[in-house]
């Protein structure tokens, strides 16, 4: 018999090392090298690798010139939101990763995908729950047990864990779609480890891979996080799958957020937007509506700001809220936005303004538990910034959209338009942008084609110019 291989993985990066080291070279993590025993994979080719559309493949190079390209038709789902974050739809061959927290509904919202694409065949697998529990569920979000509703007659359930078992009945069943839940509960036999480690998890995504690539079908992997918020497994796998989305939000609100953090098809910036239901997940077609409270009476430190998330404007509302510091360090604490930038907004307001805010505790919040990395909400938090230490409410229907440099000029945000023409649609009166922003290709400040729009448009140049108009 051959001799038994062993080998050594990092268990937060995935490096492989022949021998066990006390710090990973790759990640520099110290006690993360676990011992796996290893098998030579079997050579012999698997059945689904046997099949007609996968039998014409020519393994040659061809040049790029002589690649017949012909328009990409993709896979469209009932749902708009997941069809917005996969870049338009379902790419044929692809292989999706979506993790997030436990409970979050990373699985309502795999099952109710499948039970809703009639005329798909769809092979959801799973690892982790029976046929029964699946069951309950599916007569919750779809009623199908009851007979109300003709959804999810083309949605097989398939309870294993083998791979070599999964890939049998998907040579039997020939499904359109796939759906693995999860990859860390899935094993391979030709790696001798427990499921759910680095060595598992890397070859049984690369089984999928290869499925995925020779057939054509479109895989859709269900993965797990660490208490990090990192998904669970070596960092290959977020590196071998085609996109990989991150389901957020908090168990005790109703809103779920379906963010892209990779996608080689479409934009990796894109935003989907749910609400958690009795039934399942409810697509928000108008995020800005759930973002903006309904206020009776003005209140002081609170401003709306015109942000983008990947090709979609939306409306927020952004909080602030300065007091007088009990301790001898102020505080400073930011929710949905960073901290770090956050300290600069302060510096250059008490630099340039003259606002005395260093003894006072300072609290940003981002209203919805969405975080924005959008650097044209600054102009919107430091007038709420300066509303909550003045206590002087700003007016409801005023909205920001510009981005504060170090010396305290309001530069210029990308489509701008984009943003005006959803605060005008919303029913703001009056916008403040960056004067450095050319709308419609003007090269100067009076060439600003600002005619086609009703609302008010304010263009400045330096935050004081802000802070004169609003509080005088």
């Amino acid at each position: 018999m051959a001799k038994t291989k062993i080998a050594y993985f990092c268990q937060s990066c995935g490096y492989e090392s022949p021998k066990w080291l006390g710090k990973c070279p790759a990640c520099q993590s110290w006690n993360t090298m676990v011992e796996e025993v290893l098998e030579k994979a079997n050579s012999s080719v698997p059945a689904w690798k046997a099949s007609p559309a996968s039998s014409v493949r020519a393994n040659k190079p061809v040049q790029v010139a002589d690649i017949t390209f012909k328009e990409e038709h993709r896979l469209l789902t009932p749902d708009k939101e997941f069809n917005r974050v996969l870049g338009g739809g379902i790419v044929a061959g692809s292989l999706v990763l979506i993790g997030g927290e436990p409970g979050i509904g990373k699985s309502t919202l795999m099952l109710q995908l499948a039970l809703n694409m009639p005329g798909i065949k769809v092979l959801y697998v799973s690892g982790e729950e029976s046929d029964h529990q699946i069951k309950m569920r599916a007569e919750r979000l779809t009623a199908v047990g009851s007979g109300q509703s003709a959804a999810g007659t083309d949605c097989y359930i398939l309870t294993e864990t083998s791979t070599q078992n999964i890939f049998k009945q998907i040579e039997d069943l020939q499904p359109d779609l796939v759906v693995i839940d999860s990859i860390q509960t899935l094993h391979s036999a030709h790696v001798e480890s427990t499921p759910g480690s680095v060595s598992q998890v890397r070859e049984c995504t690369a089984e999928l891979l290869r499925f995925a690539k020779e057939t054509s079908t479109p895989v859709f992997l269900i993965g797990h996080i660490t208490k990090d918020g990192m998904i669970a497994g070596p960092k290959i796998l977020e590196h071998m799958v085609d996109t990989v989305l991150q389901f957020e939000g908090d168990r005790h609100h109703v809103y779920r957020i379906l963010r892209t953090i990779k996608n080689r098809f479409g934009s990796a910036s894109e935003l989907g937007i749910y609400e958690m239901l009795g039934e399942g997940l409810r697509e928000v077609s108008n995020p800005s509506e759930i973002l903006l409270s309904q206020r009776d009476e003005p209140l002081s430190g609170i401003t709306i700001s015109a942000t983008l998330e990947g090709m979609r404007p939306m409306l927020i509302e952004t909080q602030a809220l300065v007091s007088t510091s009990p301790y001898g360090t102020p505080q400073r604490t930011a929710t949905g936005f960073d901290t770090k930038r956050m300290s600069m907004l302060l510096a250059v307001l008490e630099k340039r303004c003259g606002f005395r805010l260093g003894a006072k505790d300072v609290f940003l919040n981002i209203t919805g538990g969405i975080r924005v990395e959008d650097p044209a909400i600054d102009l919107g938090l430091a007038a709420a910034i300066i509303s909550s230490h003045e206590d002087i409410p700003i007016p409801a229907k005023t909205c920001f959209a510009g981005e504060i440099g170090l010396s305290g000029e309001i530069r210029a945000v990308n489509r701008v338009e984009q943003r005006i023409a959803e605060a005008q649609k919303l029913g703001f009166e009056q916008i403040f942008i960056s004067k450095y922003n050319m709308p419609s290709g003007a090269k100067d400040k009076n060439r600003l084609d600002l005619s086609r729009y009703t609302i008010d448009v304010k263009v400045v140049g330096r935050i004081e110019e802000v802070f004169g108009l609003l509080f005088g």
